[in-house]
């Protein structure tokens, strides 16, 4: 039994060192950028050849790649869908109502808040997709960029509202002003209304 222990144990030692020194001896030269659809794609690898020399050479990115996610704030409803739907909570979105309809999205829809703050953590992100399907509007999607290095963890939440505080304290004074008015109207109904009766 000792015997055929030892006797594994050095085969098995002998074809993880033969396995290390074939890719040491056949690993010469670079590897070709090919696209994704190629056959040869995935076979490179077990072909002799090194890591790619990034970032002066990149590996073609897939179509359907999901990596960075991106909003376009102007077409942005701020409906809070994408902030409900993600698994991790990394979107953090906080509205004000407009005292009116401020303007139209893309593709026809009514804006009626404004996006005091539209933040994402990205060292959070699952990078599932699932706030991409969701939005109504496609404003939030998922590029190609994938290299976001940061030094500091809190670079990586990125801010895509365009207010100033100063904007957002107006917004909310010119809402507070329009509910405080339509209160008062329809206390000033309703004492009617019971002097009448």
């Amino acid at each position: 039994m000792l015997i055929k222990n030892t006797y594994n144990a050095f085969v098995t030692a002998w074809k993880g060192l033969g396995l290390t020194l074939h890719h040491m001896f056949a690993g010469k030269h670079k590897r070709a950028i090919t696209s994704v659809k190629s056959d040869n794609y995935f076979k490179q690898i077990d072909e002799g050849t090194n890591t790619i020399q990034y970032p002066k050479q990149q590996l073609p990115i897939p179509e359907v790649g999901r990596y960075q996610l991106e909003v376009e704030i102007d077409d942005c409803i701020v409906c809070d869908l994408c902030a409900k739907i993600c698994p991790v909570d990394c979107i953090d979105i906080v509205s004000i109502k407009a005292t009116q309809a401020i303007g139209q999205t893309s593709d026809g829809s009514t804006k009626r808040l404004y996006a005091e703050k539209f933040d994402i953590d990205m060292a959070k992100c699952l990078y599932c997709g699932l706030c991409t399907v969701v939005c109504p509007t496609e404003c939030i999607v998922m590029t190609n960029q994938y290299d976001r290095s940061v030094y500091e963890i809190g670079d990586l939440t990125y801010s895509f509202s365009d207010m100033s505080p100063e904007l957002i304290a107006e917004k909310k004074q010119e809402f507070e002003v329009q509910a405080a008015e339509k209160m008062a109207a329809k206390q000033a109904a309703m004492k009617a209304k019971e002097g009448g009766a």
